[in-house]
C-alpha cells in the first residue's frame, strides 16, 4: 500500500525527492534535445514547488491513481531505492579541484548505502553492517565539507558562513537518524519511520551538493 503522508513535511520532502531522483534525470535528457525547453521546465517546476510546496508530490500521485498503481507502490520506501541516483546535472559539481571531487564522491556513496536500506534492513546482521557503513560515511562526507569550507578564500565569507549552516543542518537530520534507528531496534515495526528518516537524510546530503554548487561554482 502506499504510505500515508504523515504531516505536509513528509509530503514536502516527498515532493523535493520526485524532483531530484524522478523529474531531474528526465529534464536532463529533455537537455540534451531542447536546452530551452528543459529551463523552462525547471523553472516552471521550481516556482510551483516554491509557491505550493508538495504540488510534484500530488501529481505523480495522481497519476499513479489514474494509472491504478497507487495501492501498490509504497512512496517512502521507492523514493529511498532511488534516492542513490546521481545522475542529475542539479546536483553535479563541476568544479576540478581535488576537494570538491571527493565532497561530490562522499555524497554519492553515502547516498548509495541510504538506497540500499530497504533491502537490508530486515537482516539484522547485514543492516547492522550497513549501519556502521552509513556512521563511517557521515563521518566522511562532513570531513569532506570542512574541507571545501577551509580552502574558501575569506572574499566569500558568506557563501562560507551559508554552508556552515547547511552542514549543520545536516549534522541534525543526521542524529535524527541515529534516533530513529535507536527506536526500531527497539521496535521492528518501525520500518517505515527508518526509510523516511532515510529520506530526509539524502535530502540534506542533496542540498549540500546544490549549496556547494551555487555558492562556489
Amino acid at each position: 500500500m502506499v504510505l500515508s503522508v504523515n504531516n505536509m513535511g513528509d509530503k514536502t520532502l516527498h515532493s523535493k525527492l520526485m524532483v531530484d531522483v524522478v523529474i531531474g534525470p528526465v529534464l536532463d535528457k529533455l537537455e540534451k534535445k531542447d536546452i530551452s525547453a528543459a529551463q523552462t521546465l525547471r523553472r516552471a517546476i521550481a516556482k510551483a514547488e516554491g509557491t505550493v510546496p508538495g504540488l510534484t508530490y500530488d501529481l505523480i500521485l495522481g497519476l499513479m491513481k489514474k494509472g491504478d498503481v497507487a495501492d501498490r507502490v509504497d512512496v517512502c520506501e521507492t523514493l529511498l531505492r532511488l534516492g542513490g541516483n546521481n545522475d542529475s546535472e542539479e546536483l553535479i559539481i563541476p568544479r576540478p579541484e581535488s576537494s570538491f571531487k571527493t565532497l561530490f564522491k562522499c555524497a554519492c556513496d553515502l547516498k548509495v548505502i541510504l538506497s540500499r536500506i530497504p533491502n537490508q534492513i530486515y537482516d539484522r546482521k547485514q543492516f547492522l553492517e550497513t549501519i556502521k557503513e552509513i556512521a563511517n560515511s557521515i563521518k566522511i562526507l562532513l570531513d569532506a565539507v570542512n574541507q571545501v569550507i577551509t580552502q574558501m578564500p575569506p572574499s566569500e565569507s558568506g557563501s562560507k558562513q551559508i554552508l556552515e549552516e547547511r552542514k549543520k543542518e545536516f549534522v541534525r537530520y543526521s542524529k535524527k537518524f541515529s534516533n530513529t534507528l535507536k527506536e526500531y531496534f527497539r521496535d521492528t515495526n518501525q520500518n517505515q519511520n527508518v526509510f523516511m528518516s532515510a529520506n530526509y537524510l539524502i535530502h540534506q546530503t542533496n542540498l549540500i551538493l546544490k549549496t556547494v554548487k551555487q555558492e562556489c561554482c
